[in-house]
């Protein structure tokens, strides 16, 4: 175990948080941890009526391209990781999940990062129209499932969590 003996805070924004820890390592040495505090997120894998995966196209400024991905969103606060999935799936798609099921959870990035995102499975959809965040711009693609792996291989699903829940969700494994 490392245990944190002092910590600096510095940067605060609406999404993240970053400090930095002085730490005392299990052998009596001292270091410094930078940590990107996040509130966690959840992702949904959505299959319609029609038996197509929901996805959402959007462009990511952070990585100056458009992907193909799973409905996702931050928890926001007060709200359970279950409850971030009804509405996320709800915003991005305007489906209402009759069944929702954890599929799984993984952090981002454990070396630097406090976030976890929690997979979920919906099922029993009913469409009722889509209302996206203010500062999103997205389209909804109903992707056959067969596709998944040839979209998985060309790079056109290419961020980690749509990757992962699709293979965690056993329907889009090869």
């Amino acid at each position: 175990m490392e245990t944190r003996i002092g910590s600096e805070t510095v940067y605060k924004g609406s999404l993240i948080t970053v400090r930095v820890d002085d730490v005392k390592l299990p052998d009596g040495r001292r270091t410094r941890r930078e940590v990107v505090e996040h509130p966690g997120a959840v992702g949904i894998v959505a299959m319609n009526p029609a038996g197509n995966v929901l996805l959402i196209e959007q462009y990511r400024y952070a990585v100056g391209r458009t992907l193909l991905e799973i409905p996702a969103g931050t928890i926001e606060a007060g709200e359970s990781p279950e409850e971030s999935a009804r509405r996320e799936l709800l915003e991005e798609t305007g489906y209402r999940a009759g069944e929702l099921t954890e599929i799984g959870s993984f952090f981002v990035s454990p070396g630097w990062a406090t976030e976890e995102i929690v997979l979920y499975r919906a099922g029993a959809l009913s469409h009722t129209g889509h209302a996206p965040d203010h500062d999103e711009i997205l389209r909804v693609v109903e992707v056959d499932p067969a596709r998944i792996p040839v979209l998985m291989r060309d790079g056109t699903i290419a961020d980690a969590k749509t990757i992962i829940a699709l293979r965690m969700d056993s329907a889009y494994a090869e």
